[in-house]
Order: structure tokens, then sequence, then C-alpha cells
């Protein structure tokens, strides 16, 4: 089955197609790194990790490139603050990162660019661009003519017109139109600075993922994600500077994530709705908030709160119970092959139906769908008197490949009994045929007390953590 995902430039679904046969060239924007990040940045992190995941499942080799901005107006702001060098701080908000989107289940990069190590290939394209006549030097300061660019808002689909009505030209800013951007600015007294043709300074925003991504990628790029509120201008500025600069495409597929709401507000710090990332990870399981954003279709927005994240929570445990019932069944299996081809013929079916569902533009909300199908199928499977060893492991096998592809694990809790839970279900069980039942409620309470509850079932006692 070919994938099919949506395009912003074209804003519609279309086949996808890499430039290179069995090969993606993805880039994704990174953080800022001056604090920690919020949940709304691990929307994209968790979206495009599982994009990745898919295409990796696929057969295509992804080389994923998420950059870092190391050297910012709100990093040199922050490093003045705390009394430190803007390279320490970005050191150790890029670490925060890593470790927050790592417990999230993301794949580490297999570049994670900075933009302080691309100062040449960033100058050098500037360079470029006022050669070309795209750019201009004004007083220390070079912007980008975007008028000079005849598809400026193609991505965002506004007229240049429409632009121009809404721009100014903002105190200190030394351009000729209002739509014009920074590509090099002046250093300013004290601040962290670079030589360059046009004096000391440091990059623009717009200008480090284009030089970046050319550096790891090549011109053209078959992927290019990151958050919606970056396809303008952020997007619409690289898509100008690359395709002026190399005389071709930019990337091919633009692919942007919806916003996350708190309670159907926008974040906001002022609000005190302003959630950061390894706060909610030192609450809450990683696993549960990966599958809660994986729960809705990446270019819907989603609402955040408590009480939806123990929705899913439910929902989770119940995937992860249905895994551990099949365990506990197939201590009790036959080498059966009664029903079997028909019971093997639908866990296939449900395979191709959640792939059928992630080759929909990897629409992750459906496809968790029928991770429920196939729990609500394997309960029924596992009632059966008699149940067939190669149905149960089929049905395991299916579910964990499934969930890997989301990024989310299936902990084979019975398999990781320690000896001393062991011991007292044994004891506990010989209490019962001793008929001594006070014996039995007290190991059944200090049970409960080490978080775990046991289950009596015709087939034996079970347990699982609370």
């Amino acid at each position: 089955m070919t994938i099919q995902l949506y395009n912003t430039l074209t804003r519609k679904k279309e086949v996808f197609q890499p430039i290179e046969e069995g090969k993606v060239r993805m880039y994704v924007c990174g953080p800022t790194v001056y604090n920690y990040i919020h949940i709304g940045n691990t929307r994209p992190a968790i979206v495009f990790d599982t994009v990745r995941r898919y295409l990796e499942y696929s057969g295509y080799h992804v080389d994923y490139v998420l950059n870092f901005t190391d050297v910012d107006d709100k990093l040199i702001k922050v490093a003045h603050e705390l009394g430190e060098e803007v390279e320490e701080v970005a050191e150790r908000f890029i670490h925060a990162y890593k470790s927050d989107v790592k417990a999230l289940g993301v794949k580490e990069a297999t570049h994670h660019p900075r933009v302080t190590d691309s100062m040449d290939e960033i100058i050098n394209f500037i360079d470029a661009l006022v050669a070309k006549g795209y750019a201009y030097e004004s007083a220390g300061d070079v912007y980008f003519k975007t008028r000079a660019f005849n598809d400026y808002g193609k991505l965002s689909h506004q007229s240049i017109d429409d632009l121009r009505s809404g721009a100014r030209i903002q105190i200190g800013e030394k351009k000729q139109d209002p739509l014009d951007f920074t590509l090099w600015k002046e250093a300013k007294p004290g601040e962290i600075a670079w030589d360059s043709p046009w004096g000391k300074g440091r990059p623009g925003w717009h200008i480090e993922c284009s030089a970046m991504a050319k550096q790891y990628l090549g011109e053209t790029i078959d992927i290019h994600a990151g958050g919606q509120d970056l396809a303008f201008p952020h997007h619409e500025n690289e898509i100008a500077q690359s395709e002026a600069c190399n005389d071709q495409s930019f990337a091919n597929y633009w692919m942007h994530n919806g916003y996350i709401t708190i309670d159907n507000e926008k974040m906001s710090k002022s609000l005190g709705n302003f959630i950061l990332a390894h706060d909610l990870i030192g609450k809450f399981d990683p696993q549960l908030i990966r599958f809660f954003i994986l729960s809705v279709h990446y270019r819907n927005p989603i609402n955040f709160n408590e009480a939806l994240l123990e929705n899913a929570k439910n929902g989770l445990d119940r995937i992860k119970n249905a895994y551990q019932n099949l365990t506990h069944r197939k201590k009790a299996s036959l080498n059966l092959t009664e029903d079997n081809e028909k019971w093997l013929n639908k866990i296939q079916q449900f395979k191709q139906e959640f792939l059928a569902e992630m080759n929909d533009d990897f629409n992750t909300a459906n496809a968790i769908a029928v991770i429920f199908d196939i729990t609500k199928e394997a309960n029924l499977y596992i009632q059966r008197k008699q149940t067939s060893t190669e149905v149960i492991e089929a049905f395991q096998t299916l579910l964990a490949s499934l969930l890997q592809i989301l990024g989310l694990q299936i902990e084979e809790t019975q398999e990781l009994v320690d000896g001393e839970i062991d011991r007292l279900i044994e004891q506990r069980e010989q209490a019962r045929k001793d008929r001594d039942f006070q014996l039995a409620d007290q190991i059944r309470d200090q049970l409960k007390d080490k978080n775990i509850i046991l289950e009596d079932t015709p087939q034996g006692p079970r347990w699982k953590r609370g």
C-alpha cells in the first residue's frame, strides 16, 4: 500500500514519492534552547518521531535532522539574567530537551545540528543571496528582498499585497521594505558575535534552517515538518531563501501539526496554564503522555487537561491488561490447530487495517482504534475453554509490533515477578488449599501494600501493578 500525506504546500493529500528510492530526507524544526520545553513542544517531537518510525517500518532509510537554535535574542537575555555564557545556557537546555523527549520515546535524530556549529554555512548562504540580488546589506544588517522572490506566500497561501498591508518597519530596523526579513544582525555591545563580510554579528532565525537543511540533506529535501505556528513566517521565509539561493524546490512535502490548548485555552504564562514537559513527565507515565498525543490526528487541535489524560490512561491500561491476560492464558493453552487458521487470518486482517490507517496521512487516532479492536477480540478469544498457543502468540506479536510503530512499549509484567512476590503468591495458594483464609487474606493485603493487585481467575491467580 502507498503512503499518502497531507501537503501544506498544496493543501491536499498526495502520494508520498521520495526523491531517492528507499531513502527519505526529513527536516524538523527544533527548539530554541533557552528554557525547558513545554507540552506544546512535545507534540511535534512525538508526532514526527512516529512518522519517522512508520517510514522506517515501511522500508525507508530516514535521514532525520532536528536542529537546535543555540543563539538568539531570548538566549542572550536569559544568559545575561543568569550571569552565564550563552553556550552554558544552551548546553544545559539541549541536554534537558534530549532527556525529556527520550523519556517520551523519541528516537535520537540522525543529526542534531546547532547554529553555532554551522556559522560558515550560514554566512556563505547569505553571501550567495547578496551576490544574486536577493539580499542587501544595510548598516551592518543584511535583509532578504521579499518582493524579489515571485512565489512568496505560496506556503501560507497569501498574496504579497495582503501581507504588505499588515507589515511595519520596527524601531531599529534598517530595511527597505516592511516585508523584508533579517538574514544577519549587527552585534550589539557585549553580545556574542561572529565575523562576517558585513561586520560582527549573528544570523537571523529563518536563515539557520535553510543553511542546515542544505548542509545535511541537500538542496531539495523530501519532508520539512514542524508546528502549525511555524508555517508563517518561518517556513515561508525558508522557502524564499532556499529557492532563491539554490534555483530549485526546497521541500516537496510540508507537514504541520496542530496546536495544543489547555482546558480549551491557549497556553500562556499569564493565564497560569503553562505546563513544562519535564514537570508533566515527573507526574505522569511518559508513555501515557505519548499515547495521549497520538490519540488525536496530528493535524487536528488537541485539548489537554488531567481528566482527559486519565481517560487516556484507561485506554492504555486496557491494551496492557489485554496483553497480560494473553500471557496468563498462554500458560494454560495447548498446541491446538482447530480454528487456528480463522483466527490467524483475522489477526492478519487487523494488521492490514492498522497499516491502512497509518498510510492515510499517519492517522494514529484511527490506528489506535484498530488496536482497541484487537484487544477486544483477544479478550474474547481467551474466554474460550480451550485456546491455542499459536493464536495467543500471534495476538501478542501483533500488539507489540504495532505499538512499537507508535513508539509505545508493552511491559511483560508477568515475566518481571521477583522472588518475593512469587513466594507470597505460592504461600497464599497453599493457605487457601489448607482453608486458612485468614492467612490468605493477610498475604493479599501484604501484596496490596506492595502495589500488587491480585486477581483470582478460573486458570489460577494473576497479578498486575496498581
